[in-house]
């Protein structure tokens, strides 16, 4: 059995998340009281049912969350249940934003207004997101991506040791990405930006590459990342990792990120990983 819990802040896109997984073939519950798990899971187990995969919404909105959490989790592993936490969050002023424009109210908001129930309710979850193995900002996802990324992500989860490869580049100027797991600043390679005829073209562009790994020191540099990479990926796929997300960022996101996020990404298919290449920032750059 393959099990998907799906948690997060409320209004960070867990409806969207979980009719998304009904979409790829899972059985799946919104707002499950967590005392339920155990049950669920037996159900599923059953000869006449034999569910192979679930998904489940689990969060704030179950009021005994909190308090018998660990303890089912705790059931999960001892029962050797693959099972996987995706956590999703979004941003203060997006949360307020996807509020107001729904009318809806916060699970949390009878004695409080909704930013301040943001806050509560994100510090209250902080020890189920330390414990996800994904965690998804939807600040800026449109739907249909949602669902692509969901898709991509949970290629090859429930079989132990695959692990699925996200490689993006993003500009410093718009943000870190928060779900990345690893971030690496590569803004000390030549900038195609100050070229006039390199300006307005992007890191696809065979003249872009050229010109940010054409120094020496550009040149090992790749070569030496590529072999962390080759020797950390098994390291985190034997831990159980399901997902890695890999974070390359210059300035802008439009032109030595995406050269590099390209190179690595060819790198690790040809080491037979699956990989999802993302540009966060390539049109805005």
């Amino acid at each position: 059995m393959e099990l998907i819990i799906i948690t997060g802040l409320s209004g960070a896109g867990k409806s969207i998340a979980i009719k998304s997984l009904e979409d790829m073939g899972y059985f799946c519950i919104d707002n499950l009281p967590v005392s339920l798990l155990p049950k669920v899971v037996e159900m599923g187990s059953l000869s006449e049912n034999k569910l192979d995969r679930i998904g489940v919404v689990i969060d704030i909105r179950g009021r005994t969350f909190f308090r018998e959490l660990e303890k089912e989790l705790r059931f999960l592993e001892e029962g050797s249940i693959t099972h996987r936490i995706i956590f999703l969050e979004a941003s203060d002023a997006v949360l307020i934003r996807r509020y107001k424009e729904t009318r809806r109210t916060h699970p949390l908001s009878v004695e409080k207004g909704i930013a301040e129930s943001i806050s509560e309710e994100r510090r209250l979850l902080q020890p189920i997101r330390e414990r996800a193995d994904l965690v998804i900002d939807t600040s800026d996802y449109p739907i249909d991506r949602l669902r692509e990324d969901l898709r991509r992500h949970l290629t090859g989860m429930g079989s132990p040791g695959v692990i699925q490869l996200v490689v993006m580049s993003f500009g410093y100027k718009y943000g870190i990405p928060l779900d990345a797991d690893i971030v690496f600043d590569i803004r000390f390679l030549p900038n195609p930006y100050w070229v006039a005829e390199l300006k307005d073209l992007d890191g696809f562009d065979q003249r872009v590459i050229d010109y940010a790994t054409k120094k020496r020191e550009a040149r090992k540099f790749l070569r030496d990342f590529q072999k962390l990479l080759d020797y950390i990926v098994p390291l985190y796929a034997k831990e159980g990792k399901a997902f890695l997300t890999l974070a390359i960022g210059c300035t802008g996101g439009r032109h030595r990120s995406v050269a590099v996020a390209e190179l690595l990404s060819q790198h690790l298919r040809e080491a037979g990983y699956p990989v999802f290449t993302r540009h966060r920032d390539v049109e805005r750059g």
